[in-house]
């Protein structure tokens, strides 16, 4: 297992990297990127995943982590939500829609698999993160 020692070592995170600059990319071009609310609010919540699992690793507990690890779970599902206004109103390809959607798809599982890791781990006794003895994911 692979010490993971700074946020940007969770391979959520750095899928969400990926998914923020595919979302800057896509909401930048034609009609999406002039329906600034839609344009704003999908990329408010792409950041969202990458800020809630920086600011959770960087808590002192495992249950504090899992928490934003919640809060960023919800925002890939408000990330894919935002996915089908924007095809819906044809503001993108099908197949930039469907790369993206995965790839937010993706990340879901990653988070939910390290949450469930943090949590069944913090009935241990070792329930701060300071060790980062955590799954590569």
């Amino acid at each position: 297992m692979a010490r993971i020692e700074r946020f940007e070592d969770v391979q959520a995170w750095q899928k969400a990297r990926v998914l923020v600059k595919e979302v800057y990319t896509v909401s930048n071009t034609g009609r999406f990127a002039k329906d600034f609310g839609l344009r704003d609010q999908i990329r408010r919540a792409a950041v969202s995943i990458m800020l809630n699992i920086a600011e959770g690793f960087a808590r002192k507990s495992r249950k504090e982590f899992a928490q934003f690890l919640v809060i960023a779970h919800g925002s890939t599902a408000e990330v894919q939500a935002a996915l089908y206004v924007a095809i819906d109103q044809e503001y993108m390809r099908k197949a930039d829609f469907d790369m993206i959607y995965q790839l937010a798809d993706e990340i879901s599982k990653m988070i939910m698999a390290l949450t469930r890791y943090l949590n069944k781990d913090s009935t241990n006794s070792q329930n701060s993160i300071n060790s980062k003895n955590l799954p590569c994911l």
